[in-house]
């Protein structure tokens, strides 16, 4: 029995064709998406590729507040002076009450936290 190569090839070609409509609708498909969020169309600027972004106000807020922390100083040495010079001094009480009520709170805390996850 002879077999046609032909009608391999033909099917093959069938097949190659359907998975590039099928690709094809899928780029349709996820343009649609995309128009449909409001974000530009891939082909709206062929000039340039690159992905866009446009951060919202709380975005660009919290990126603000972020650089001004971070020019911050970690220590407060005024403060540390003020409490060396207390503590040098004789006159910083502890107050053990408060301490143990905070060492409680940021167990409790940390255990809730911990649960979470």
């Amino acid at each position: 029995m002879k077999v046609d190569s032909k009608i391999g090839n033909t099917a093959s070609q069938a097949q190659s064709l359907n998975s590039s409509k099928s690709t094809e609708a899928k780029k349709k498909d996820v343009s649609k998406d995309l128009s449909n969020l409001g974000a530009p169309s891939p082909k709206a600027n062929p000039k340039n590729n690159a992905a866009q972004v446009e951060l919202s106000n709380l975005a660009q807020e919290l990126k603000k507040a972020k650089e001004i922390a971070s020019k911050a100083p970690d220590v407060d040495t005024d403060k540390v002076k003020k409490f060396q010079a207390l503590i040098d001094s004789g006159n910083y009480k502890v107050k053990a009450d408060k301490v143990a009520d905070k060492l409680v709170e940021d167990h409790l805390m940390n255990a809730a936290m911990t649960e979470e996850k």
